[in-house]
């Protein structure tokens, strides 16, 4: 893969980073990466086609680091997510430098889902991650009033 893509940057340059990926990923391969969560079972798939190749994990990490960023920009993206540099604790924990913190606290590891995919197979779905985040935005419903002056959201 064409580019400098071997580490990643902080949390603050994660953007830019990952959107210099997809534009070096697609432009070859054509791959519809739009941001979008059905977007992320693509990238499920990209991972399985890698691992039927059974290459040495260090030979795909490049791409296994940037379908990780990837994945933690849509959850960014669409669920109100924010990237963050992990500290000393979680680095050692999550096993990697950054991820990303839900609107409810907490903080997840995107990067390892996609490692993780490519070690168990299809027991690890990045799509299935996002869908069972906690703390993922939901949508603002509009308050009905009801009989009585009473309001319900």
């Amino acid at each position: 893969m064409d580019g400098d893509f071997s580490t990643l940057p902080k949390a603050r340059d994660l953007r830019p980073w990952v959107t210099r990926f997809v534009a070096t990923l697609t432009e070859r391969n054509r791959l519809p990466l739009d941001y979008t969560v059905a977007s992320l079972r693509l990238v499920d798939l990209v991972v399985d086609g890698l691992r039927r190749e059974q290459p040495d994990r260090a030979r795909v990490e490049t791409i296994l680091r940037g379908l990780g960023a990837y994945t933690g920009e849509v959850v960014v993206r669409r669920a109100g997510a924010r990237w963050i540099d992990f500290d000393e604790e979680q680095r050692a924990w999550f096993g990697q430098p950054v991820g990303i913190r839900m609107p409810d606290g907490r903080a997840w590891n995107p990067l390892g889902k996609v490692a993780n995919r490519f070690e168990a197979g299809s027991e690890e779905s990045v799509q299935r991650f996002y869908l069972l985040l906690h703390g993922r935005a939901g949508r603002r419903v509009a308050a009905v009033t009801l009989p009585g002056g009473r309001t319900q959201s």
